[in-house]
């Protein structure tokens, strides 16, 4: 090894600092726990040193370039090797990032939620990006273990776990304690309430490890077009019943549906769309009216029958007198001068016509 590799080999042990490689990661630990008496440390404005030593926080060191020696670094003298004279601090550093750092994607389904307005449970999707703050370097490391390397994917990945299950249980919230029509969740127009009241759900589950999730960029909650569409029918429906107004109106939308249902299968049944076509319309719109009909009556409460009023009593027909009753009344007339022989001889042949 030359002369020049050997200066630069002891620049790096002096020279300790987070690599421009590692700029953008929340977490990391300078590889060599051997740390030089008067090393320089730099330490990024958005940043902060820790120090360890078997497993216990030492101390920390703030923004800055700093000369590494115990004289005016007090908590150094906990990590000064002995048996170096001195000459060489024991520790492990880390560099936590204490500034926002955005560009953290989640995503994915949040499971079937119910919606309030028809009752239907939905699944729903949720993506978008969010920003991540270390508030508690120590508790950071204290999750994320002192290990040789930090994984900023196995580290983020558990928040964003935490990220949608909180999603997921503010949506049912609002969806139950507010009522709020799931269509209006995933319309946009609640975004920024639903970012607060997941941003407040996540804020106990962060502490303790000493994080937070500052915001949340495009954040989209979604559910699948046919689910909306059936949403938006029922939607629909709905408001026209309410319009139509009670039970009535109810029964009108009803019979309304069941003669535009009616009359559109019978006409497709047609086939050819010839005469037959416009028969087989009216036939439909008739069997329409039959299931509206039905169906009006079904619904309608039942009520007792009034009582008719007695119908008055007729008086009894006279009896008809006999055959024989009549000629002898005749016969009575004759003899009494009422009749002549002429009126007596054409009335009897009235009466005997009936025999």
């Amino acid at each position: 090894m030359g002369l020049m590799d050997f200066v630069k080999g002891g620049v790096r042990e002096l020279a300790i600092a987070r690599p421009d490689s590692a700029k953008g990661m929340l977490v990391y630990k300078h590889p060599d726990p051997t740390i030089p008496n008067k090393a320089q440390l730099t330490v990024g404005t958005d940043e902060v040193a820790l120090f360890f030593k078997d497993g216990q926080f030492v101390g920390q060191i703030g923004p800055g370039r700093h000369t590494l020696e115990s004289s005016n670094i007090m908590f150094l003298n906990q990590i000064v090797d002995k048996f170096t004279g001195g000459n060489v601090f024991k520790a492990e550093v880390w560099f936590i990032t204490i500034r926002e750092v955005a560009g953290f994607k989640f995503g994915g389904r949040i499971g079937d939620v119910e919606d309030p307005k028809s009752g239907l449970a939905i699944g729903v999707m949720v993506h978008g990006e969010y920003s991540l703050q270390a508030t508690d370097p120590t508790q950071v490391i204290s999750f994320f273990g002192q290990r040789s390397w930090a994984n900023d994917e196995e580290f983020v990945g558990w928040f964003r776990q935490l990220l949608l299950k909180t999603i997921r249980d503010r949506i049912a919230k609002l969806l139950v304690t507010k009522q709020l029509p799931l269509l209006n969740i995933t319309s946009g127009a609640l975004t920024e309430e639903i970012e607060a009241e997941v941003i407040e759900g996540l804020k106990p589950h962060m502490q303790s490890y000493g994080m937070r999730v500052v915001r949340l960029g495009n954040f989209v909650v979604s559910i699948k077009e046919e689910d909306e569409q059936t949403l938006k029918t029922m939607y629909k429906d709905a408001a026209q019943i309410r319009m139509a107004g009670g039970l009535g109106g109810y029964q009108q939308f009803a019979a309304g549906k069941a003669m535009m249902g009616a009359g559109d299968g019978m006409s497709r049944g047609g086939g050819d769309g010839g005469g037959g076509g416009g028969l087989l319309a009216g036939a439909g719109l008739g069997v329409g009216m039959a299931m509206a009909n039905m169906f009006a009556q079904s619904t309608r409460p039942a009520e007792a029958a009034p009582a008719q009023p007695a119908a008055p009593a007729q008086p009894a027909a006279p009896a008809q007198p006999s055959l024989q009753d009549r000629l002898k009344k005749l016969k009575m007339l004759k003899e009494e001068g009422l009749i002549d022989d002429q009126e007596y001889a054409t009335k009897r042949a009235e009466i005997l016509k009936d025999i």
